[in-house]
């Protein structure tokens, strides 16, 4: 049972990383008193996977999906994922809306529920071309994939933080997203870049923690 206003943390890492790039926001919110789970998704981190034979985001985002399966009838978690971790945040959240307090997307890719999945990606081909493996942000399977739907996606609070050092997925993009995306809420990292969990950590994890306890 959980400690009282104890929150479950559950991150994402963006492509080509793993559950290590958290390594610096993991022990600030458990020293905040919260739990926190980190994952590799399939093929990458630890994961012995090939990517290669990872064919989809469902399949990419397995691990997640099987961890909030395994999660008790009334827990719920806060949900943060980075950069391609977004539409792993987004299936989720598509498939079990009842179990997420709330979702934040930190410089990640945020969906809408009018086009496929593909379409965040399709508009940041320049992002696309920086990543070390190519073809593997499964553009293919997203296009074909149906939109994410209002009723369960679009039921769960959703966050995004704007980091207006981000390089790699600029702040014009990210507010791009948000406008057509719609979001509750949004919060600025000041000076941080793509990656505020090494850049800006603590700035994060206090944003995470009020996030947490406005909506969980």
């Amino acid at each position: 049972m959980a400690a009282k206003g104890e929150k479950h943390f559950v991150l994402l890492h963006g492509a080509c990383h793993g559950a290590w790039s958290w390594h610096k926001l993991k022990p600030l919110l458990e020293s905040a008193g919260h739990r926190v789970t980190v994952l590799d998704l399939a093929a990458s981190g630890i994961d012995t996977k090939a990517i290669q034979d990872v064919h989809s985001m469902s399949e990419y985002s397995q691990p997640l999906l099987e961890l909030m399966e395994s999660l008790a009838p009334n827990e719920k978690v806060v949900l943060a994922g980075h950069s391609l971790g977004g539409l792993s945040l987004a299936l989720a959240m598509d498939k079990f809306p009842d179990k997420i307090s709330a979702a934040v997307f930190v410089t990640a890719f945020l969906p809408d529920t009018i086009h496929q999945p593909s379409f965040v990606i399709d508009q940041s081909l320049e992002l696309a071309k920086t990543l070390a493996r190519p073809g593997k942000l499964f553009r293919e399977d997203l296009s074909r994939a149906k939109n994410f739907s209002k009723d369960t996606y679009g039921s769960v609070p959703r966050v995004y933080a704007v980091c207006d050092g981000d390089k790699l997925m600029p702040e014009y993009f990210q507010r791009w997203m948000i406008e057509h995306s719609g979001v509750s809420e949004v919060i600025e990292i000041r000076g941080a870049d793509h990656m505020p969990m090494f850049s800006k950590p603590q700035e994060l994890c206090d944003s995470l923690v009020k996030i947490a306890l406005k909506y969980a």
